[in-house]
């Protein structure tokens, strides 16, 4: 490990953007080495009332309140990006038609088994989207509920043959092919912000890593991720 380092704590979405990118372009720069500990959000929180500790943390926006509150992170969280949902089949396998809600009923109507997380955002929506659509009782009986990880390793295992997840967590698996977004009617964005320790407020690396998640280079490296910088939402 590095003479300097921030344990960050992040969800699922924007790991692709970090793996990939931008943690060796911020250590290349800073010297400053990146710990990740990578759980959905619900997860993340878990471990912190289990008494895990972090310099950064990378969830969604609305779990901040609670841990402002509680003195846990520092105020004023940056909203960095937002992620939209989709669906996956495994690589080579035909794409079903999506583009509508007649279209996306039908696709998950007739599917074996659709993966999604127990604990993640997308997961924890598409319970609920499939119990509004009236589709509960035809999809969850024979669905493959993980608790967390990716759910498209489930297309590359055979166990099922549609995933549901965040489209930059879909991306992650190589054995997937990403099908589309889910219609605009029936998609929920999720917006994440990076959060400072209250007790890491005071470290100047963690200043500097928390604004480079803000810079126009990381915005680049999460639109090739599948994910939409905050700054482009807010200006288009």
């Amino acid at each position: 490990m590095a003479d300097r380092s921030i344990v960050m704590m992040s969800g699922l979405a924007t790991r692709k953007a970090f793996d990939d990118h931008l943690f060796a372009a911020f250590t290349e720069r800073t010297g400053v080495e990146i710990v990740p500990v990578y759980d959905p959000t619900v997860a993340l929180l878990r471990r912190l009332d289990a008494g895990e500790t972090f310099d950064v943390m990378i969830a969604a926006t609305p779990s901040f309140d609670d841990l402002v509150a509680r003195g846990v992170v520092a105020p004023g969280p940056r909203p960095i990006v937002r992620a939209g949902i989709g669906l996956a089949v495994a690589r080579g396998a035909a794409h079903p038609a999506i583009g509508t809600t007649d279209e996306f009923v039908a696709a998950l109507a007739s599917a074996r088994s659709v993966a999604y997380s127990q604990t993640g955002q997308s997961g924890i929506y598409f319970v609920e989207l499939v119990t509004r659509l009236g589709l509960a009782h035809v999809v969850l009986p024979g669905a493959t509920a993980l608790e967390k990880g990716f759910t498209a390793t489930a297309l590359e295992s055979g166990v099922a043959d549609l995933a549901v997840q965040q489209l930059s967590e879909l991306l992650y698996v190589a054995g997937a092919e990403i099908v589309g977004p889910f219609p605009d009617e029936l998609q929920k964005w999720t917006e994440f912000s990076a959060g400072t320790a209250a007790a890491s407020a005071g470290n100047a690396d963690v200043a500097a890593f928390v604004e480079f998640l803000g810079s126009a280079e990381a915005d680049e490296a999460y639109r090739l991720t599948a994910l939409e910088p905050v700054s482009r939402v807010l200006t288009s």
